[in-house]
């Protein structure tokens, strides 16, 4: 069994990446380094809203960055973070099965 603190620093990692924009983000990254204007042109958002999501992976440890040039350019710190991805989905299906067993029983 893990120890509280372990869970509560699994806690704050699993917290940076619950949102859409910043799952979006490390989907983006799993393919390797790319520049801000990339992953900013991908979103709606303004500049600073995508430099907020980026900060919150940064400081969870999720992601990194280096300067080059006029532009910040980002990679994943640990790249089999997008194997929690594959689990996540192995939870959805298996519940979208359940319900549509739950559903051919009505």
């Amino acid at each position: 069994m893990i120890s509280f603190e372990e869970a509560e620093i699994r806690s704050r990692i699993i917290k940076a990446l619950a949102h859409p924009v910043r799952l979006m983000i490390v989907d983006v990254l799993k393919e390797g380094e790319a520049p801000f204007s990339k992953i900013n042109s991908l979103f709606e958002s303004d500049k600073s809203t995508v430099s907020k999501h980026l900060l919150v992976l940064k400081e969870a440890g999720v992601v990194s960055s280096r300067k080059s040039g006029s532009d910040m350019f980002y990679r994943l710190e640990v790249p089999c973070i997008t194997d929690f991805f594959s689990c996540v989905t192995a939870v959805i299906e298996n519940t979208v099965k359940k319900q549509q067993v739950c559903l051919c029983k009505i």
